[in-house]
């Protein structure tokens, strides 16, 4: 017997915004944009969020909030959803990492982790 379980994947692409940083003010804003897969042979629905953001200088905040994007996607069987948000760092590189609340049909509640990934502006090349 199979389980009916949703298996949840999650991909994650960033990029600096240069035009909208000040490194003068040591202000550094990275958009990044996330894909959450379903690809299990059950649905969910994303209730909630949590982020640790750190700094290089390992400065560390927390951000938990309702949702995403101001959405809570429900995802059946093979569907996906992304959305793009934005991260403001005191330093030129930092990372983020932390969870989705999720709840299946059956309304059993279950986190997936969102694995850690960097935030760095481009070196360039003189």
């Amino acid at each position: 017997m199979s389980e009916k379980n949703p298996v949840i994947m999650i991909d994650v692409e960033t990029s600096y915004l240069d035009h909208e940083s000040d490194p003068a003010k040591s202000r550094y804003l990275f958009a990044y944009t996330i894909t959450i897969r379903n690809q299990g042979n059950s649905s969910a629905r994303l209730l909630s969020r949590y982020w640790k953001i750190t700094g290089g200088d390992g400065h560390e905040q927390e951000v938990e909030g309702d949702g995403v994007v101001g959405q809570h996607p429900y995802l059946g069987p093979a569907q996906s959803f992304t959305y793009t948000s934005a991260a403001m760092l005191d330093t030129p590189v930092g990372m983020m990492q932390g969870h989705y609340m999720m709840v299946d049909d059956d309304g059993k509640r279950f986190e997936v982790d969102i694995p850690a990934f960097t935030l760095a502006v481009p070196r360039t090349l003189h």
